[in-house]
């Protein structure tokens, strides 16, 4: 094994580790994306909601990207852009985006 092998399994080893400790945040980041999106739907979802559905959506597309779940942090971003105006057809388009990246995420949770 040369020098470079050690170091990328050292590197992969703690991104494993960090994931690890990332999962309850992510998922309940997750979890506050899945409620906002329901609201939305329902035509129920409050500014303060958006606001901090929009935060959520950022959060996750930084972090999921990071960790190399490139896909999800793509849809977490498109989420996220969504939230940015409050329209009736963004509200409407946020429940089968968040869905999707609950699909998508669902096996590394």
């Amino acid at each position: 094994m040369d020098i470079n092998s050690n170091a990328e399994e050292e590197i992969n080893a703690l991104l494993a580790e960090l994931w690890q400790r990332h999962l309850p945040s992510t998922r309940e980041r997750l979890e506050a994306l899945e409620r906002a999106a329901l609201a939305g739907s329902e035509q129920r979802l409050n500014e303060a909601e958006r606001t901090e559905a929009q935060s959520m959506a950022h959060k996750l597309s930084g972090n999921l990207g990071m960790f190399g779940h490139q896909e999800a942090g793509i849809i977490a971003g498109e989420i996220e852009q969504l939230l940015k105006p409050q329209s009736e057809e963004a509200t409407f388009c946020l429940l089968p985006l968040v869905k999707k990246l609950r699909q998508v995420l669902e096996p590394h949770l």
